[in-house]
């Protein structure tokens, strides 16, 4: 009887073969991060937030030059804006611009300028302004009282974020299409615009004399400053309006909100795809760096 080998038949199991990932040259690693880095900077300010530089001393003292916010550019879709919050917007044909400064038409500056823009850290145009939103449709916005404040719908506002001695004149007669006066007669505000003012009321060119503003004009609410970075800080609403919003809700609430642009679908679709390949190169890049190191 032929007696069986116990090996026979076997066969040994192969060698699963490593696949070896492609290393990516430097060189060619450090633009695609630059680049996809750069993409999500667009993205990121086109969609979501964008950094805003302060031109003028209208929003003192909450607000000085040169400071930089960042802008929610989508809280709006979602909802209203509220009193007390800080917005920036695109003003009407009625609007003159706060600050108007010479710039330089060289290559290297308009290339600057359009570079800084993409990315959100550019000068803002001159339509665009910053100011606080007292009034919203509906609201009779007005001044003053009695105590020298502003009235909404009849009820005086205690404004903390006036500095002393940034108020307007008291005294001054108001002069039509000027702002240098404290008083101004009342104003109702037509459905789907808002009434803004500055904090540093006498400089502030604001709807006391631009008139008010399309809701759906706004750019974004300014939530916090940035730079310089003594300076940082939360632009929350003042206890005040809070406490007047629960007490005397919008004399307008049933107002169709305003239809504001839609964005565009493709967002949600790059962004993902951006952030993969940008934590792909990165890992890419250490895993050259760790085997650059073990061979050293």
């Amino acid at each position: 009887m032929r007696s069986v080998d116990p090996m026979e038949g076997y066969r040994p199991a192969r060698r699963r073969s490593v696949m070896r990932r492609k290393e990516m040259p430097l060189w060619q690693e450090l633009p695609l991060l630059l680049i996809v880095a750069f993409c999500l900077a667009v993205l990121i300010r086109t969609f979501l937030v964008q950094a805003f530089y302060i031109p003028s001393g209208s929003m003192q003292s909450t607000l000085e030059i040169k400071d930089r916010v960042l802008v929610n550019k989508v809280v709006y879709d979602m909802r209203d804006p509220l009193r007390g919050e800080i917005v920036v917007f695109r003003g009407t044909e009625d609007w003159a611009p706060e600050v108007t400064e010479a710039v330089s038409n060289t290559f290297l500056a308009k290339l600057g300028r359009t570079i800084g823009d993409l990315v959100g850290v550019s000068r803002p145009g001159e339509r665009d302004f910053i100011k606080r939103v007292i009034g919203l449709p509906g609201d009779k916005v007005a001044c003053c009282d009695a105590q020298g404040r502003i009235t909404v719908n009849g009820v005086g506002i205690d404004e903390p974020y006036i500095a002393e001695g940034f108020n307007s004149d008291l005294t001054q007669p108001p002069i039509p299409g000027q702002c240098t006066s404290r008083r101004f007669a009342e104003v109702t505000v037509p459905p789907g615009e808002m009434f803004v003012m500055g904090d540093h009321r006498s400089v502030s060119q604001d709807a006391r004399c631009q008139g008010t503003v399309p809701i759906e004009n706004i750019i974004g609410r300014a939530f916090v400053v940035v730079w310089p970075s003594e300076r940082f800080t939360g632009l929350d609403v003042p206890d005040v309006w809070k406490q007047f919003a629960e007490q005397y809700p919008s004399a307008a609430a049933d107002r169709p909100i305003p239809v504001r642009e839609e964005r565009p679908a493709v967002a949600t679709n790059v962004f993902p795809l951006l952030f993969g390949v940008l934590l792909s190169a990165r890992s890419g890049m250490s895993l050259w760096a760790g085997r650059r190191r073990l061979r050293a």
